[in-house]
């Protein structure tokens, strides 16, 4: 039956004599077999046994063996199989069961398995799946390291802001280095494509009364205001519908403060936030409540009561001046390392438009003193951004007063001003201590980023991740360096093989390959284990390698798959693909682990076949 379904499948494809390597390529896709281009045309060589370019009927049932019978699927499919040649319903059941660990387990689930994946009509009829309906299944989107209940927002979305993680850019406009390269609005559209929530936009005098976007003091390119806030509200709720924060550093004199302000009304509408929800309020509101709004991050005028009393009145030409302490510390380090020098008195004071302020509502940027500061003075609008050095510095010297801030406040993290080059800092140490938004830079790829896109995979990549308990509530006395669970994660993860692995060098696939695991979180929880060598093989290898970690705080773990390429002691580890998936978004069982490049492109077919087991 097998044998009839497939030459029913190819032969009107071999009319023609013998078929080319696009051809067989093309064909392997009709017959839902994903492969690599790359990879095919070295298996296509390999088979080609009059080396002539094209290859006959047998020699592509050869190439399609290899490619869709993989000996791991086999011995699985055989383990459950009574014939070795079909699955019965009920061994479907068993194995899904068993190994998949699906606890709701219907005769449904696995007809409905049958009818979608099986190929051969005579086998679908009768409820039975064959091996090729299996090998279709195991190499679906159902069997993703990714648990698909978690690709939608499923988190409570009804807490105060200050209870999420927020997904946060810094110098968003640029998209290559801080001191020379271009700004462009494609910073701002790709940020939003990836459901970035806090976007940063430095604003400057322009010529004709048009604000500017670019980083002061350098010779990075200049973007209108006007054109930044339109791409913002053509993109701003593409991907999520939760709030967008404009993060304004703002550099404007009073007036063309004022023409930005216009600009945000008159562009986004009813979409920009410019009054409370409530008249008496004491805690910032919630996702939930903020959907579809956009809120300005900047200094501001007075309380917010004096903002609703102002309502529908002429602001236009009113200013007042706040002291330059309230101003971000991040524009005094970011002119530290200006390449343009020039003396300028010392400004104590900074006007700021009343038209502009009162479009501040709950985001009101208020400078950092310290935690004792903060609990007694510190309003419950008023955010604060601290430089990488200082807030690595507080999380080691008084973590638990850090810890408490964040519980109320919103606060940003941003990159030290020596990173000129635009690289990152680890993120998951000021994660681990509650800090709301850690502000990377999107354009720079590497690990950093690597964490960042896979922490906010989780909640449906909504852009807000609803913080652990222990991070939330007032009465926990959680510590991140000396968190210890008296009844600690066990995660189990068996790296089987690869599959169609990423190529360096598209002259063969005969690379040598291992696999490295990463679990980033609390230091405690940080560590890493890799697999041996496999030589000569980047199309199959196989590793069956067990490798156990034992983790304290599961809520903050993340765990990295890293494919690399050995190329010696002299040469070392070339990297060929990664992915990173919060701990507990993982699926247990078989699954298959998707690759992404190093600049986040998705590499497919190229994955891991794995086994997970943890139990919580």
């Amino acid at each position: 039956m097998l044998h009839t379904w497939f030459l029913s499948k190819i032969q009107d494809d071999f009319r023609g004599g013998k078929i080319t390597v696009e051809k067989a390529h093309r064909l392997l896709e009709k017959l839902d077999i994903r492969c690599s281009y790359i990879h095919v045309k070295h298996i296509f060589k390999d088979n080609d046994r009059q080396k002539q370019g094209r290859i006959t009927i047998e020699e592509f049932r050869s190439i399609y063996r290899i490619i869709a019978h993989r000996e791991e699927i086999v011995e699985i499919f055989n383990a459950y199989s009574e014939n070795r040649k079909i699955l019965f319903e009920n061994n479907l059941i068993q194995f899904l069961v068993q190994e998949q660990y699906v606890f709701e387990m219907s005769k449904t689930i696995a007809s409905e398995i049958i009818q979608k994946y099986e190929p051969i009509e005579e086998v679908k009829k009768v409820h039975q799946m064959s091996f090729e309906g299996f090998t279709r299944y195991m190499d679906s989107s159902e069997c993703l390291l990714f648990k698909p209940e978690y690709k939608r927002v499923y988190q409570d979305m009804t807490q105060p802001l200050s209870d999420y993680f927020i997904s946060t850019s810094h110098n968003t406009y640029l998209i290559s280095d801080q001191l020379l390269g271009p700004s462009d609005l494609w910073g701002y559209v790709s940020a939003l494509v990836k459901g970035c929530r806090c976007l940063e936009i430095d604003c400057w005098d322009g010529s004709q009364d048009e604000p500017v976007v670019y980083h002061g003091y350098t010779l990075t390119s200049k973007l209108l205001f006007k054109t930044v806030i339109q791409s913002i509200q053509k993109y701003a709720f593409l991907t999520s519908e939760y709030p967008v924060v404009l993060s304004l550093e703002n550099h404007c004199s009073p007036h063309q403060q004022e023409v930005m302000a216009d600009i945000l009304q008159n562009i986004l509408g009813d979409s920009l936030l410019c009054d409370m929800l409530d008249d008496f309020q004491d805690t910032l509101p919630s996702p939930e409540a903020l959907k579809f709004k956009i809120l300005v991050k900047n200094k501001k005028i007075g309380t917010l009561k004096e903002t609703r009393e102002r309502k529908g009145t002429d602001k236009h030409g009113k200013y007042d001046s706040v002291s330059k302490d309230s101003q971000e510390k991040e524009s005094d380090s970011k002119r530290s390392l200006a390449i343009i020098f020039f003396k300028k008195k010392k400004v104590r004071k900074v006007k700021i438009s009343l038209a502009l302020s009162d479009l501040v509502i709950y985001t009101k940027a208020e400078k950092f003193r310290n935690f004792q500061h903060a609990r007694l003075h510190q309003q419950f609008n008023e955010n604060n951004s601290i430089g990488e050095s200082r807030a690595r510095k507080l999380s080691k010297l008084k973590v638990s007063e850090f810890i408490f801030h964040t519980r109320k406040f919103i606060t940003r993290i941003y990159p030290k001003a020596m990173r000129t080059d635009s690289s990152n800092f680890n993120p998951q140490e000021f994660w681990n201590i509650g800090c709301q938004m850690v502000a990377l830079n999107f354009q720079t790829p590497g690990l950093p980023m690597d964490l960042h896109n896979g922490k906010f995979l989780d909640n449906g990549g909504s852009g807000y991740i609803l913080k652990p308990q222990f991070l939330r509530d007032i009465k926990s006395q959680f510590n991140p360096h000396i968190a210890s669970d008296s009844d600690p994660t066990t995660l189990t993860i068996r790296i089987i093989s690869g599959i169609q692995l990423p190529l360096s060098n598209s002259s063969t696939n005969q690379a040598d390959t291992l696999v490295i695991i990463e679990v980033f979180g609390v230091p405690n929880d940080q560590m890493k284990q890799q697999t041996r060598v496999i030589k000569k093989n980047a199309f199959s290898p196989r590793w069956n390698e067990t490798f156990t970690f034992i983790i304290q705080v599961p809520e903050l773990a993340l765990i990295r798959f890293v494919v690399v390429g050995n190329q010696g002691l002299i040469a070392g580890n070339e990297f060929l693909g990664q992915y990173t998936i919060p701990l507990l978004c993982m699926n247990k069982g078989y699954r298959r682990v998707p690759l992404f490049s190093r600049m986040g492109e998705n590499l497919e077919p190229a994955s891991l076949f794995v086994y997970v087991w943890y139990v919580r």
